[in-house]
C-alpha cells in the first residue's frame, strides 16, 4: 500500500497542521475488484445470452430435458413470430404449388400453411411511439420544471416537490381501477395517446427530481453573464442551461425509456388492440400444443434492440450522468 502524506489547517485544531493520507490500492485488490466485477457481468448475462440462443431453435430443442446447448439453428421462431400459421391434411399440402420461399418451405416442412402476418410488427411500433412518445414529453416538462425550481422562488416549492416525489411512492397499478374509469370515459382507452400521457405522469416525478439535481449544480453565474449580454431569460436557459445539462436530460430520458419500453400492468389493463404494446403480446404467443418458446425468445430480443441501442448511443452521457456532481473541488 502506497500513501501520501500532507498537512491541512482546520478551525477544530485551532490552525495547527493536521497529517493526513490518501491511500492508493494495491494491484492485487484492484484485480481482485475487477474479477468480481467480470463474474458478476457474466452471471447477469447468461439469461439474455439463453434467451438469445433459444430464439434460434426449433420447438422441441426449447423445450428439451437436459436443455440443449449445443443445437442445430434454426430461423423458425422468427418465422413463427411474424406469421400466423394453420395446419392443413396432407392431402391439401400436396395439392399446393411449391414453395417460393425459404420460410414457406419451413412451415410446410411442419404440415402447416402460412395464412398472413402477425400482429407483432403493430404491437412493435406501438411500443415505439408509445415509449419514445412518453420519454421526450416526460423529459420535456421535467427539463423545464426542475428549471423552475432551481432557479426561481416556487411558493411553497419543498411541499410541491415533495408531492411530486410521493407519486413514485405506490406502485402505479394501485390505481389502475380509478384509471381505467377515467380513460373510458375521457375516451382514451386503447389509444395511444391516451398510454403517452400516462406513462409520462408516472414518469414526471423521476424526471423532475433527476433534473433538478443537475440543475442545481450549474452555477447561475452562467446565466447572469449571458443576460447582462443581452439574452433574454428563454434565450439564456436554450443558448446556456440547456447545453450544460445534456448529461443530465441523456440520463434520465434512458431512465425514463426503460420503464415506459417494459411496463406490463397498465399496457394489458388499458389496451386490447389498436394501442397494445409488445409486452402483453409476447407472453400470448400460441404454438402447437402452447406456448411457442423459440417465437417468444425471438419477440423479447428484437424487443430489447432499441433500448439497447438507445443506451448504448447515450451511454457516455449516462455515466457522466450518475458522477455528476459526485466530486467537488
Amino acid at each position: 500500500m502506497k500513501a501520501e502524506t500532507g498537512a491541512a489547517a482546520t478551525p477544530a485544531t485551532g490552525g495547527k497542521a493536521v497529517a493526513h493520507s490518501v491511500a492508493e490500492s494495491s494491484p492485487g485488490l484492484r484485480w481482485l475488484a475487477g474479477l468480481v466485477v467480470v463474474v458478476y457481468a457474466l452471471v447477469t448475462m447468461i439469461p439474455l445470452v439463453w434467451i438469445l440462443l433459444t430464439g434460434f431453435k426449433t420447438p422441441q430443442d426449447s423445450i428439451s430435458y437436459p436443455p440443449k446447448v449445443v443445437f442445430e439453428p434454426s430461423l423458425e421462431g422468427y418465422v413463427n413470430l411474424f406469421t400466423n400459421r394453420s395446419r392443413q391434411t396432407p392431402e391439401y399440402m400436396a395439392s399446393l404449388p411449391p414453395p417460393e420461399t425459404w420460410y414457406d418451405k419451413l412451415v410446410r416442412s411442419r404440415n402447416m400453411v402460412i395464412t398472413g402476418p402477425s400482429r407483432f410488427k403493430d404491437r412493435y411500433v406501438n411500443s415505439v411511439i408509445i415509449g419514445f412518445g412518453s420519454t421526450f414529453l416526460a423529459v420535456f416538462l421535467g427539463t423545464l420544471t426542475a428549471y423552475a425550481f432551481s432557479r426561481f422562488r416556487v411558493p411553497l416549492q419543498d411541499d410541491l416537490l415533495f408531492f411530486i416525489l410521493s407519486t413514485r411512492m405506490m406502485p402505479p397499478i394501485a390505481v389502475a381501477i380509478p384509471i381505467f374509469l377515467m380513460f373510458r370515459e375521457l375516451g382514451l382507452s386503447d389509444t395511444h395517446l391516451g398510454m403517452i400521457l400516462l406513462y409520462t405522469a408516472v414518469n414526471m416525478s423521476l424526471s423532475v427530481w433527476l433534473l433538478k439535481g443537475f440543475m442545481d449544480e450549474i452555477p447561475r453565474e452562467y446565466e447572469e453573464a449571458a443576460m447582462v449580454d443581452g439574452y433574454t431569460r428563454l434565450q439564456a436557459f436554450f443558448k446556456v442551461v440547456l447545453p450544460q445539462a445534456t448529461t443530465g436530460i441523456a440520463a434520465t430520458a434512458i431512465f425514463c425509456l426503460i420503464f415506459a419500453w417494459n411496463e406490463y400492468a397498465f399496457a394489458l389493463l388499458l389496451t386490447s388492440g389498436n394501442a397494445q404494446t409488445a409486452p402483453p403480446f409476447i407472453p400470448i404467443i400460441i404454438g402447437e400444443g402452447g406456448l411457442d418458446w423459440p417465437a417468444v425468445a425471438a419477440g423479447t430480443t428484437l424487443f430489447l434492440l432499441p433500448v439497447l441501442i438507445f443506451t448504448v448511443m447515450l451511454r457516455s452521457h449516462l455515466l457522466r450522468g450518475i458522477t455528476f456532481g459526485a466530486v467537488r473541488k
